[in-house]
């Protein structure tokens, strides 16, 4: 037994260093992922089995008495990913052939989605803007382009004047990874866009660099994620709505009504940016959901 901890022990320094040095990790992270290893060690030691007898098996019943404790899906996958970089380590340095960890499945990652808005509640949130004032005409306008073109904050702060093209009707919008990608927007969005830009934006005195940029605040600077945030927060509860809403709630709720009202999948994946197509096949659970509440509520036999 004292041989396997001091194996332990050691095997435990060399993965910090490894973490450090060949990872270049932070403080922070090198600390969550040494007291996983902890977790692993102990268990491992009370085992009688060093750090080259691991086997899948072994792992999966550390898994399955850290799920009985109570251990969240979400820190279980960064256990399993700290338990594949030690056992990688061992591989590239010759202690073993293959990692154990590599066979073990992730927990499934849940999707906390924010609530949908419908196309009600969105016109009460515009309502509650006075667009006689500059920043109220441009809260108006944000609002609109958001839940009209599922754009992420991150974008619509960033959108550029350069990348309206008016006659096609189509936004350019740089998305995550810098990646281009092609946005219809609607005729009526498109009207107020134009609005806000020739009668609004065009009066601000617009600061040095900011210059191509479309939704600026009263002194001429961009617009933060959180301006919008908070614009955005204030709106719905003077609004009344009582859901939880963010300027994803927007994007959530364009893509939402598109696959509720018969999209193709593929079309929505393409306009929302997403890499994958399951990400965006989130919105068909969504739509099951749908159908299933609505036979609830209308169906003799539910109610039974």
């Amino acid at each position: 037994m004292a041989d396997v901890e001091h194996t332990w022990q050691r095997s435990r320094q060399d993965y910090e260093t490894y973490l450090r040095l060949e990872r270049g990790m932070a403080d922070n992270s090198v600390k969550a992922y040494m007291q996983d290893f902890d977790h692993m060690q102990q268990f491992m030691c009370e085992q009688d089995i060093e750090p080259k007898s691991v086997t899948k098996d072994y792992l999966q019943q550390l898994l399955k008495q850290l799920c009985d404790l109570g251990i969240a899906p979400a820190s279980q996958r960064r256990m399993i990913s700290g338990w594949r970089m030690f056992f990688h380590m061992m591989v590239i340095d010759d202690d073993i052939k293959d990692s154990p960890a590599d066979l073990l499945d992730l927990p499934i990652k849940p999707r906390h989605l924010p609530d949908v808005l419908t196309d009600d509640e969105v016109t009460a949130i515009q309502q509650t803007f006075d667009r006689s004032l500059p920043e109220g005409e441009r809260n108006y306008v944000i609002v609109e382009v958001l839940y009209g073109c599922g754009l992420r904050v991150s974008e619509l702060t960033e959108l550029r004047l350069s990348c309206i093209y008016v006659e096609e009707q189509y936004l350019k919008v740089i998305g995550k990874g810098d990646k281009e990608r092609w946005v219809p927007i609607n005729e009526h969005a498109l009207k107020l866009l134009l609005n806000y830009i020739h009668n609004v934006r065009s009066h601000l005195d617009v600061k040095p660099g900011e210059e191509k940029i479309v939704f600026l605040n009263r002194r001429g600077h961009r617009l933060t994620r959180q301006m919008v945030f908070i614009m955005l927060r204030d709106a719905v509860a003077a609004a009344g709505i009582r859901k939880k809403v963010s300027p994803h709630s927007l994007r959530h709720s364009f893509a939402t009504e598109l696959v509720e009202n018969g999209a193709d999948l593929r079309a929505v994946q393409e306009m929302l940016g997403h890499e994958s197509i399951s990400t965006t096949e989130i919105y068909t659970h969504l739509t099951r959901d749908t159908l299933r509440n609505t036979i609830a509520a209308y169906h003799p036999h539910y109610k039974k």
